[in-house]
């Protein structure tokens, strides 16, 4: 099984590693035929302007030519595998696949009209960069042979957006890199006694995260002995910053970035960690990183209820709690649930039978399934 990772995917995002390394793990010959163009975009909704746009789009385009040259060169090879964001790439790479007998497998992952138009809102349905995003998209997921998104929902729910048969969309989880989210005891500094349990979200400040309904919660909650640390920083940042300035908290912190070992310090060190509660269609379909990354560190979640988490979590229990989206009350409630009943057993850790549903190797696995179902049915 030989498959080339091709075109101007984003290596910075977990998503992309995760797949690589989930196949290599599964014994796939993984050829890296690729150009870096997103090294320092910690967010592409903050790409403002027509001028950056335009400057990015002349460097994809000119990074083809070599990237098909390269590709002609390479050894034989069963799939090209497209990483998100791949809806350019498999115009340039489809005829040169074809020639090659080879076939295209795109992570649509993220849909840019969904994005842009559904779950942001940074314009309206009829305006022409939501109409051009959609027919580009509708005309890319049809070139590809097969294209998956995140999760069983997310792919119906692509489906019907963009018309498309029942079943023709796959779907892999994010997952996990496992061999950096675990469960370390010298990460975390032993806590005083009687010092408040920390409350700790971590993501881009995007409505999907329903951040406004943590600072209700935190406000609600603001005469309890918790402190809550917000990390991130997005499209939503300076609506938080409102908020938190109308009605300062004593208790809440935020720090706009943490790399990779000062991130999972702060988890480490976190008594509880909070998924997303936003109320779009997006977010009852998507698992975001940070729940599978979470759960990786056997630490326990609160997070919004939706079809999707349900696909990874069959039920809430003692340690993880799903509440009803954008339900701030219900946040506090399951927070102070877990202050009153849990903080006072730390020996109680989540089951360490979940990791191997979601980390790396398995998640190969659901991707090997939709390259070459024959060998995972063996």
């Amino acid at each position: 099984m030989r498959v080339v990772l091709w075109g101007t995917c984003d290596l910075s995002k977990p998503r992309v590693r995760i797949l690589c390394d989930g196949l290599r793990a599964n014994g796939v010959e993984l050829i890296e035929c690729h150009v870096d163009l997103w090294s320092g975009v910690r967010d592409k909704s903050q790409i403002t302007g027509a001028r950056p746009w335009l400057r990015l789009l002349a460097r994809i385009l000119f990074a083809y030519p070599r990237l098909l040259w390269r590709y002609l060169l390479l050894p034989a090879h069963d799939w090209v595998l497209l990483g998100y964001p791949a809806v350019s790439d498999v115009f340039a790479i489809r005829m040169f696949a074809w020639l090659r007998g080879a076939r295209v497998a795109m992570d649509w992952f993220l849909s840019a009209y969904d994005t842009v138009v559904l779950d942001r809102r940074m314009v309206g349905p009829g305006h022409l960069l939501a109409r051009s995003l959609r027919t580009i998209e509708w005309l890319a997921v049809r070139t590809a042979d097969r294209a998956f998104m995140d999760t069983r929902a997310n792919a119906a729910r692509m489906e019907q957006l963009f018309s498309l048969r029942p079943g023709t969309c796959g779907w892999v989880w994010v997952g996990v890199e496992d061999d950096v989210f675990r469960t370390d005891p010298d990460l975390a500094a032993a806590q005083p006694a009687g010092t408040a349990p920390i409350v700790l979200f971590y993501g881009q400040f995007i409505p999907l995260h329903g951040i406004p309904v943590i600072i209700e919660a935190a406000r609600l909650l603001r005469d309890e002995p918790i402190d809550w640390l917000l990390i991130g920083t997005g499209q939503e940042a300076p609506r938080v910053r409102a908020l938190i300035d109308r009605e300062p908290l004593p208790h809440l912190r935020w720090i706009e970035w943490a790399d990779y070992p000062e991130l999972l310090r702060h988890i480490a060190k976190a008594d509880l960690c909070l998924g997303i509660f936003g109320t779009s269609d997006k977010a009852a379909s998507v698992i975001p990183n940070k729940v599978f990354q979470t759960l990786a560190m056997s630490k326990p979640l609160v997070t919004r209820d939706s079809a999707a988490i349900r696909e990874l979590i069959a039920a809430p229990s003692d340690l993880i709690q799903l509440v009803p989206a954008g339900d701030a009350a219900a946040l506090a409630e399951a927070v102070m649930h877990f202050c009153r009943h849990h903080r006072a057993h730390p020996q109680v850790r989540l089951a360490k039978d979940a990791l191997p549903r979601f980390d790396q190797a398995a998640i190969g696995r659901q991707l090997l399934a939709i390259l070459y179902p024959a060998s995972v049915a063996t």
